[in-house]
């Protein structure tokens, strides 16, 4: 697959490695053509720097990886319309050492403006440094990417672009659920901030339901 990859930092890297190594062609596109052409290098597999606008047209898929500050020029940067956009921000606005958001509903917003393109949340929950190791199993289970959004043939899209590093996607909703995907990374995160074990809030899915009372 094509991906465009907007964006030069961490999770643009962590990401974009692991698509090269899956034999994805990738070209980075970024502000400065340096850090472009560094997280190219970076990212391995023959994946090419270039501007915002060439990494939208080189994409079937195209990865959102920059600030969600910095989101409406990258939009208005280039002619996303037929594309896959996968988005993977978080609007997080620190407070007290935990975590809130400073927009609701990053990925409707783009929707909204990326007219024509296909919008898909997903790898938001987790850190770079995740998506960058090459053990993504815990407690021998395979780490689980949500998915959000409308269009099937993109979420599909998506979906295999998770297995490819080793993930095991499941579609959680259409892009109106989106919003309460970007609402757990902020809560989830900051639990983690403050040393907290957010996995072992949950019990495993054979124990989550009760039996119903008499």
């Amino acid at each position: 697959m094509r991906i465009g990859i907007i964006g030069a930092g961490a999770m643009a890297r962590a990401l974009g490695g692991g698509w090269a190594a899956a034999g994805h062609e990738i070209v980075v596109g970024a502000r400065d053509a340096e850090r472009a052409a560094g997280a190219a290098a970076e990212i391995g597999g023959g994946a090419r720097g270039g501007t915002i606008a060439d990494g939208v047209r080189f994409g079937e898929a195209v990865l959102l990886a920059v600030p969600v500050s910095a989101l409406g020029e990258v939009l208005a940067s280039g002619d996303y319309a037929g594309r896959t956009i996968v988005d993977c921000t978080n609007a997080f606005a620190p407070d007290s050492g935990k975590f809130v958001l400073a927009e609701d509903a990053v990925a409707e917003r783009i929707a909204a403006t990326a007219a024509g393109a296909h919008v898909v949340k997903a790898f938001n929950l987790c850190a770079a440094e995740v998506w960058a190791v090459t053990a993504r199993e815990f407690d021998g289970q395979p780490l689980l990417v949500p998915l959000c959004g409308d269009d099937t043939t993109a979420v599909a899209r998506v979906a295999a672009l998770a297995r490819d590093l080793k993930l095991e996607p499941f579609h959680a909703g259409g892009l109106a659920q989106a919003r309460f995907l970007e609402a757990t990374s902020a809560f989830v995160v900051g639990q983690w901030f403050g040393g907290h074990d957010a996995r072992a809030m949950f019990p495993p899915l054979s124990a989550t339901f009760a039996e119903v009372d008499g």
